[in-house]
Parts: structure tokens; C-alpha cells; sequence
């Protein structure tokens, strides 16, 4: 998701500094950009953003991020959608830590970025700050109380520092349904395949959503000049969906 905002991003004339764990990752995903638009200013940084020290560490060298003119460049977005493999089972089977390690790459590493990144936007117009949440905290599901935890956090944070910062800064939360991202690449391709079919048979519109969706979602939310503190569902209908099959439902022979 955080790709695919980057991609609507510099097709709009703007300029992402892109961060992750994985150098190689980050590498793959500049490539990506720069296939699509070939003169875009893309920089990257390694950081595992749920260290502390090492988003200060970025924090500070924004100062001395510079277009290839030379020129410095002032930074005016911040997106996080960063989170690590989501954790699933029963609040009396599954461990502390993997719960705890739910908060800690998508709560924290939010908290982190908001903290020192937050005052590197550009406040000589008006920053703008998107989260990337999920539907799970609204709508949960059997075996995710660690992802709906840390999507509530989230939603709380949004709301708390569009208060905090406003006017001159905004925050948003993106509410993404299921989406089929590079997250399910390391399933079998048949049981992917399943998985992806019997959750778009479950939503009004029978489809999961694409990273494209989140991108352009994410990058109204970065742009839209009189909205803040807002939760944003593009979930394909999660929200509202059926779980029993219409063809066999008694209720709609009444």
C-alpha cells in the first residue's frame, strides 16, 4: 500500500523518500517507481521504524535530503503503513509476544514517526499525515483481537492528533479492507488463490482490493485540504457484508 501511494505520488509531480527494513526491498520498490515514471525524485532509507533511536536518527537527516540539483527538499507528507506479519489465534492460545509484536510494528512505529517526523512537514503551507489502520478493529474477526487492538490504536491516535496539530497539520487513518499485497506472497499459489476467491464471494462489490485502490485512497487523504481527524472504509463493503450465501438464505424467500 505504502508503494502504491509512493506510485500516485510522483505521477502527480511529487517526491517520495521511501523507508523499510529490507535495503533490498526498498531497492526493488525504487525500481518499480522509476519504471512507471522515469524522472521521479525517489530516495530511500533503511530503518526499522519501531526503533526509536533510529526514526530520530532519520528525523534528523531530512535536513540534509537534497533533489540532484543540490536544492533541498521540503517535505510536506508523511504516510505509515508499515506493519509486521499479522498474528492470528485465540486470546487464550496465542502468546503475549506475538501480540505484543502487533503493537509494536504498527502501533509504535506510527507513534515513533508521528513523534519526530511529524515536525520535519513542511509548516509553511500545511502537512498532512495518513495512518494505515484495517477493518478489523470496526468489523473484527475470530482469532484477531492483536490487529484489532493495534487498528484501534491507530484510529485513536488519528483523532487525537488532528486535534493536537491542527490547522496547520491534518491526520487521517486509511481503513483497508482486504487487499491482496506482497503480505500473502509467501502462501501456496492454490490456497492463495482460494483465500482471495472466498473473500471477494463474501463482499458487495465480489471483489478484494488492490494496492492501487489504497494508493490513490491514501493519497486523497494526503491532499484533501478540509479533511482531518476522518477513519477512511475502502473495504469493497467489508463493513456491511453478508457472511451466509444469498442462494440459500430463507430470509430473502419472505
Amino acid at each position: 500500500m505504502g508503494k502504491a501511494a509512493a506510485l500516485a505520488t510522483v505521477q502527480r509531480g511529487g517526491k517520495v523518500l521511501l523507508v523499510g527494513r529490507s535495503e533490498s526491498r526498498l531497492a526493488a520498490a525504487k525500481s518499480h517507481l522509476l519504471e512507471k515514471v522515469p524522472d521521479a525524485i525517489v530516495l530511500t532509507w533503511a530503518c526499522d521504524a519501531s526503533d526509536e533511536t533510529a526514526v530520530q536518527e532519520l528525523a534528523e537527516s531530512l535536513d540534509e535530503q537534497s533533489e540532484p540539483d543540490g536544492n533541498g527538499i521540503s517535505w510536506n507528507g508523511l504516510v505509515v503503513s508499515a506493519a509486521g506479519r499479522a498474528p492470528h489465534g485465540p486470546v487464550l492460545q496465542l502468546t503475549t509476544s506475538a501480540a505484543r509484536s502487533m503493537m509494536e510494528s504498527k502501533v509504535w512505529t506510527a507513534y515513533h514517526c508521528a513523534r519526530y517526523l511529524g515536525a520535519k512537514l513542511d509548516k509553511a503551507s500545511t502537512g498532512s499525515v495518513v495512518f494505515v489502520a484495517g477493518i478489523l478493529n470496526r468489523r473484527p474477526g475470530i482469532n484477531c483481537a492483536s490487529l484489532a487492538m493495534a487498528n484501534g490504536a491507530l484510529e485513536g491516535l488519528t483523532r487525537s492528533l488532528a486535534l493536537e496539530w491542527g490547522p496547520k497539520i491534518r491526520v487521517n487513518c486509511l481503513s483497508p479492507g482486504f487487499c491482496d499485497t506482497e503480505r500473502f506472497d509467501h502462501m501456496e499459489g492454490e490456497q492463495k488463490a482460494r483465500m482471495l476467491e472466498n473473500t471477494a464471494a463474501s463482499l458487495p462489490l465480489l471483489m478484494v482490493g488492490q494496492p492501487e485502490h489504497m494508493g490513490e485512497a491514501i493519497y486523497y487523504l494526503l491532499t484533501a485540504p478540509y479533511c482531518t481527524g476522518v477513519i477512511l472504509d475502502v473495504d469493497g463493503g467489508h463493513g456491511i457484508r453478508q457472511y451466509a450465501n444469498p442462494m440459500t438464505d430463507p430470509m430473502r424467500k419472505l
